[in-house]
């Protein structure tokens, strides 16, 4: 069993590597944050900084949880969660760098103190019937986040969908993609994982500044990438630069596939 301190700490590192990895199209780096003017690298470090401590918290859960019920474990940990949001939102002057990473960390950690070996099958227990709870009744609610207007919208589930499904595209996808490219330089490595993450997956923050045909052309930018085997190429570079110029035109953001890349790269930490 691996300690809550061992496990916060790869937490930490894995929102640390992310913003760090350049160049991201439609993503905060150390070169450019042309679509998110609001926020920029040091933004994120004071983020990360501020949710150590939960992140224990999660793990700790996990390790502590003795029922009978898994679905229980998550109900413990969204306080914890609700806490990490407002210790970021004081942080970071009331902007939004890790929402979405807070609620799929907090997940992972819970599930790895609770049992390191069978991660993806605890993941999937815990949030049994998600979906149909979070999104049930949404009509008459007032105030709703981006992932309940897709579902509204578009029928997508959004990273409540990909979560209760055990997060596939991390599980199928990035991370043994990840695993096989140990021989190239970190910064390549990881950028070419975000691009496998963006050609799989259904980005609601995509969706939510564009639209579907938005979603379509930045899937397809990553899925040329990956044919020309990454980025660290002239052609690859020439791709990620035309990928980059059409995420900068319409202000496109691929925070959802950010935080995929977070839990990717958490898990090969780990």
């Amino acid at each position: 069993m691996k300690s809550s301190k061992y496990l916060a700490d790869a937490a930490m590192k894995a929102l640390l590597y992310e913003v760090n990895v350049h160049p991201k199209p439609g993503l905060v780096d150390p070169t450019d944050n042309s679509t998110h003017l609001d926020m920029d690298v040091f933004t994120f470090i004071d983020s990360a900084v501020s949710l150590h401590s939960y992140f224990e918290e999660f793990a700790q859960a996990g390790i502590d949880f003795r029922g009978n019920d898994l679905r229980d474990l998550f109900k413990s940990i969204r306080p914890i969660g609700v806490r990490a949001e407002k210790a970021m939102f004081k942080a970071t002057d009331n902007i939004n760098t890790h929402k979405g990473a807070i609620f799929s960390l907090g997940i992972m950690l819970a599930a790895c103190g609770y049992d390191y070996d069978n991660i993806q099958l605890t993941i999937k227990k815990m949030l049994q019937g998600l979906v149909e709870n979070d999104f049930k009744a949404l009509d008459s609610k007032k105030n709703l986040s981006n992932g309940e207007k897709m579902f509204l919208k578009y029928g997508v589930t959004g990273i409540r969908g990909e979560a209760e499904n055990g997060y596939p595209t991390v599980f199928n996808n990035s991370l043994p993609y990840l695993k096989s490219q140990a021989d190239r330089d970190l910064n390549s490595m990881l950028l070419n994982t975000l691009m496998v993450i963006v050609s799989k997956s259904y980005d609601s923050n995509v969706v939510k500044r564009g639209d579907l045909n938005s979603l379509k052309e930045i899937q397809k930018y990553a899925q040329n990438i990956l044919n020309v085997d990454g980025c660290s190429n002239s052609e690859g570079t020439k791709i990620l630069d035309e990928m980059n110029k059409y995420c900068n035109k319409y202000n496109l953001s691929l925070g959802g596939s950010a935080d995929l890349l977070i839990v990717t790269i958490f898990l090969f930490l780990i």
